[in-house]
């Protein structure tokens, strides 16, 4: 049972994450709404779970976090996302859904390469930590930029925004925000992560930790 991927150890770490994530959202604690979109927190528990218990971990939590954008959507709940179910609710299950999925994973990649290039364990947590909510706000804007950026909807942003191309429109729209988002998971992933790496490295085997 050491050796399997999907003991419970695994799953309890991965309830505990999930669970947080849940609570931050219900409790508002997770994402502010700004303007058209929110200001999301819910990276932090992504970040830290694909840190310390790898990629698969970080991709699932990932999928907690798409659902629930997904479920806004469905709901009327993210004006934006909202917007985007009306056209099309298969593009837009794929811009909450997978692309957070992809995030998740991707942040855990990275963490290793970090972690293999950091002798002191210490900026590799930072790095790991920050590229959750840039790989969010890169693979989430990334589609809506591919996909929806000639609706209508999209089209009246850019007019309101006055931009011309697709990447000052992402630069207009999310540049504070996705700032905000990067300093506040940076700072918290960042020390629950190594704390908990060092405090329990033995619990957090799978990752790039062990």
């Amino acid at each position: 049972m050491k050796n399997n991927r999907f003991d419970a150890t695994f799953i309890a770490q991965m309830g505990l994450l999930i669970a947080i994530e849940l609570v931050m959202k219900l409790t508002g604690l997770g994402s502010v709404p700004v303007g058209p979109l929110y200001m999301s927190f819910l990276t932090v528990p992504i970040a830290i779970g694909a840190m310390l218990l790898g990629p698969v971990a970080g991709a699932i939590t990932g999928a907690v976090f798409g659902l629930v954008s997904f479920y806004d959507a469905m709901t009327g709940a993210s004006v934006m996302t909202g917007a985007f179910f009306q056209i099309s609710p298969l593009n837009t299950f794929m811009l909450c859904v997978v692309m957070r999925v992809l995030m998740g994973a991707a942040v855990g990649f990275l963490f290793r390469l970090f972690r293999a290039a950091d002798p002191g364990k210490t900026v590799c947590y930072l790095l790991g930590a920050v590229s959750a909510p840039l790989l969010n706000t890169f693979f989430f804007m990334g589609y809506i930029c591919l996909v929806f950026y000639q609706t209508d909807y999209i089209q009246n942003l850019v007019t309101k925004l006055g931009v011309g191309n697709p990447l000052s429109f992402v630069i207009a729209l999310v540049g504070f925000q996705g700032l905000c988002e990067a300093v506040v998971c940076g700072i918290v992933g960042t020390v629950v992560a190594k704390t908990l790496a060092h405090v329990m490295p033995a619990a957090f085997r799978r990752g790039a930790v062990a």
